[in-house]
């Protein structure tokens, strides 16, 4: 056999080696992180589902979902533990910034748009004389060359002969 015909057998191997070898490291950080579980951490399960740990035993972990609602579930169903501010944010709304307290966004917007010029000059200026987009109104024609205008927008009809073709 020659090389050219092994290179699509070795390329897949390889490929089949490196997606293997990903998926295990992916689980045994999962593995390390169900480990490193502690009463009081957040958790979000498998299924979506947010609630703090109670106790932790070998193979299960005891929830607190809410008052008086506590659930066992398997380790494996376990899919992160969230650090103590993102589980305030997800589950209770807490939003905490941790760069500063200050707002981002001014309670009126009028300090957005302040220009350099005081705001009287800029209204008058604006007002002087409207804007001619060249449309004209029809009080400032006279009523014949309305009609002269439309009558050369019309194409005229003819029988069939036409000049251009």
């Amino acid at each position: 056999m020659s090389l050219v015909t092994l290179l699509p057998f070795i390329v897949l191997i390889g490929a089949m080696f490196l997606m293997t070898r990903s998926a295990k490291r992916k689980q045994q950080q999962a593995a390390e992180m169900r480990t490193q579980m502690q009463p009081g951490s957040g958790i979000r399960t498998i299924g979506g589902m947010y609630a703090t740990v109670k106790e932790v035993n070998d193979d299960t972990v005891l929830l607190d979902a809410g008052p008086g609602v506590e659930l066992l579930f398997a380790k494996n169903a376990i899919a992160t533990v969230l650090s103590d501010d993102e589980y305030n944010r997800i589950v209770h709304g807490v939003e905490h910034d941790l760069k500063s307290d200050a707002d981002l966004v001014p309670d009126d917007a009028s300090s957005l748009t302040e220009t350099d010029e005081p705001a009287a000059d800029a209204s008058t200026a604006s007002d002087d004389k409207p804007i001619d987009l060249g449309k004209k109104d029809a009080a400032e024609e006279p009523a014949d060359a309305t009609t002269e205008a439309k009558a050369d927008a019309e194409p005229k009809k003819t029988d069939g002969d036409s000049e251009a073709k």
